[in-house]
Parts: structure tokens; sequence; C-alpha cells
């Protein structure tokens, strides 16, 4: 909490705004970078367990630096993706990924991890959003390792999860204190990705990526909308469903942050009741298929909203 104080002091004394667009989802400027306290939780858990943990720390403390300077000044797509990809190495080292996965699943793994570093940031756009949905998944990975399988420290889960609500004290207002920044939703992405991959090398089973189904399913469908629409689906949009419900539909932003994160919740409840008891692709289309189903919602309130502004 004071970390996060002394930080608005010098967002404030060298001007780190979010200022609004015509494709932002909030109306006025706002502190940006208030996700550095996931940093800095890394840092504060590195500092009792340096012995084994300076791979991850080196690569959280790589994305975020490069993800903090891009929140005060623009940089480069190449010089973002590759301190990303060197981080993620890192992760995949320390993991002994490239001597247990073959060359195509390890190409596979830097995919997904690049594709929800992106996911990640591309969700980060209303308030309570990113801390609630990480405080599920966080969640979610604490009761696996409590109850299912030990596969890490449960310390180094929590202390994401107590910097969830650090966050979300400042963040899940009607008028926030502070955004969370490339440097919150990417940090805390790749705090995730270390986790998940590191589960599912233990258990030798994907099914724990559903843990972030409702942000996949979002993230991957918009993408394809936006590649339909042909649109450059690097620059700003608002078509998220999560933006379609909080700008067409005028949904309080805390509301929609909220169905996110319990949606979430209830596919996590279904992935730890039928591990095992189904098969992975059977488990995989119980969860993902509603999903589908729900996201086409946007595409009817993209039309009432057209039609009510045409009328």
């Amino acid at each position: 909490m004071i970390l996060m104080l002394l930080y608005f002091k010098v967002a404030d004394r060298f001007n780190i705004i979010d200022k609004p667009n015509q494709r932002s989802s909030h109306t006025e400027i706002t502190l940006r970078g208030g996700g550095i306290i996931f940093w800095f939780s890394g840092l504060l858990y590195f500092a009792q367990h340096i012995q084994n943990n300076y791979f991850f720390f080196i690569g959280i403390t790589l994305v975020s630096l490069v993800s903090f300077w891009d929140d005060i000044k623009n940089l480069s797509n190449k010089i973002r993706i590759t301190i990303h990809f060197l981080s993620i190495t890192l992760i995949f080292y320390d993991l002994d990924l490239f001597t247990l996965v073959p060359v195509w699943g390890i190409a596979i793994a830097y995919f997904f991890a690049v594709g929800l570093i992106n996911a990640y940031n591309f969700m980060d756009g209303i308030n309570g959003i990113t801390g609630l949905y990480t405080l599920v998944v966080m969640g979610s990975l604490l009761y696996v390792n409590t109850k299912i399988q030990l596969f890490t420290d449960n310390s180094f889960i929590k202390y994401a999860m107590v910097a969830s609500l650090v966050f979300l004290f400042f963040n899940y207002r009607k008028k926030a204190k502070c955004f969370a920044g490339d440097v919150g939703s990417i940090a805390i992405a790749f705090w995730i990705i270390y986790l998940v991959l590191k589960l599912i090398l233990i258990t030798n089973s994907v099914i724990w990526l559903l843990f972030l189904a409702i942000y996949g399913v979002d993230a991957i469908c918009t993408i394809a909308h936006r590649l339909y629409l042909k649109q450059n689906i690097f620059q700003a949009h608002r078509l998220h469903l999560y933006q379609i419900l909080s700008n067409e539909c005028k949904i309080e932003h805390r509301l929609v942050s909220l169905f996110y994160a319990i949606s979430q919740l209830i596919a996590s409840i279904i992935i730890i009741f039928l591990y095992q008891k189904v098969q992975d692709v059977i488990l995989f289309a119980i969860v993902i298929l509603p999903l589908l189903l729900v996201y086409t919602l946007k595409f009817y309130l993209l039309n009432k909203s057209s039609l009510s502004n045409n009328g």
C-alpha cells in the first residue's frame, strides 16, 4: 500500500497519465502504471527466495521495465517483442522446457506465451477487470497447488494475489485512482505464464490453459473479427465484448469486470471438478463452446446499437 502511494507521487511528478481518446472506455485523465505493484510484489518474494527464482525475476524485471518505459514514451514493437521473447526464453530455461519438450512444442509454447501477454494487455481496458480476473486465476492455481498437485510454493501465488488486492483498492472504483498500464498487465501475465506452464509440465496436461478461457475466447475471437474487418490488430479499438458491454450498452465498468471474473470462476470450478474424470478434449469443449456462444451476443449488441444510432 505504501509503495503504491509513493508511486502516485512519482507518477504525478513526472506526468505519467492516461489520456482518454475516441477508443478509450474511460473519459477522465488518470494516473497510469499502477500495475507496477506486481513487479514490487515479485521483488519482495525474490528477496526472500533469491536462491531459486532469479530467472523468473530477471524475466519479469525486463518485461516490466520495457512496459513501464512504453507507458511513459511509446516504444517500437520490435523492441518490446524482442524483450518479451528474451524474458520468455529465461523462464523456459528455468522450467527446463528446452530438454523436456520437442521443438514443435517449444514453438507452440512461445506462441502461447506471447499471445497471453498480448491478450492480458488488450483486455486491460476497464476498472477492475485485470485485478479481479487475476485474483480468480491465481486463486484457482492456489487451490490446485493445495488440493490437487503441488507444483510451486504457495507464497509465490499469494504474493501475486496480495498485489492484486492492493491494486484493486485503488482501481476498482467508479473513478479509478490509477490504471494498471502495460507494466501491470504484462508483468502479471508473465507471472501467470510461468505458473501455468509449470503446472502443465508437472501434470502433463494442457487443461490448465482453461484457467484463462474467458480472456482467451474474447481476445482470439476479437482478433478474428478485426481481421475479417481488415483492421490493424495492433491498433487500439473498442470491439472486445467487454468494451461493447461498457461503451455501447452503458453497463457500469465494475459490473462488467465482475461478470468476467465470476464467469472465469465458474469455468475454473468446472475444470477442477472434471479434471481426470473426462478426456481433456471433452473438457475443452464443455468450457469453450458455451463461451463462444456467449461471445456471439456481441454481434447482436453491435447491430442493435447501430440500428439505434441510425434511428
